[in-house]
């Protein structure tokens, strides 16, 4: 059974544990900071599992943390939560540039800085941390990322120098253009039924 009644209290509780990791290597995890579980500014369209606010951002002058609601591993979550911590520590001034890439580094973060997670001995620490935390009180959130899927537009190419052109619907009607370097009926390409 979990220690937490409320995601946010898990993740708040979260924070306070990695508080010492960060002070360790020199880095000030702000005091005042919420941390939320909800999808980034960016939608469901994104695969963003955590954003970070800026205090300035924010009315209430606190870094604002959301982890995305599919996420339910309590290492992942921490894992996520950490990159975040660090955009906190930074207040979100140098996105993922090499201020960034300083303090993740030295947390034992590795990879490409944008997608950064936790290296082995990091996770070992994160392992550790979902142990005395508890399960993570979350059901993850199921999201069909339903991708829309448009046929090629109709399109003319010279048969003689490869020159192509997308065409309008409205001008299929009007058979292929010509190549204006040849002079040549270009072939039609994709559905022209439409006309």
């Amino acid at each position: 059974m979990s220690k937490h009644l409320t995601r946010e209290g898990w993740l708040l509780a979260a924070v306070e544990f990695l508080r010492p990791l960060f002070k360790q290597h020199g880095h000030a995890v702000p005091t005042d900071i919420q941390v939320s579980c909800g999808f980034a500014s960016t939608g469901l369209r994104s695969h963003h599992i955590g954003q970070c606010w800026s205090r300035k951002s924010s009315g209430n002058g606190m870094n604002q943390i959301f982890i995305s609601p599919v996420l339910h591993d309590a290492v992942e979550v921490l894992d996520t939560l950490t990159h975040e911590l660090v955009h906190a520590v930074d207040d979100c001034q140098h996105k993922h540039g090499k201020e960034f890439k300083k303090i993740a580094l030295s947390l034992g973060l590795k990879g490409p800085m944008r997608s950064a997670d936790a290296g082995p001995e990091l996770r070992q620490k994160l392992q550790a941390l979902a142990r005395t935390l508890g399960p993570y009180p979350h059901g993850p959130l199921k999201v069909s990322h339903r991708k829309v899927s448009h046929p090629p537009r109709p399109s003319a190419k010279c048969p003689d120098c490869g020159y192509q052109v997308p065409m309008y619907k409205k001008f299929l009607a009007y058979g292929p253009p010509l190549c204006p370097k040849h002079k040549t009926e270009m072939t039609p390409i994709g559905n022209w039924e439409e006309a």
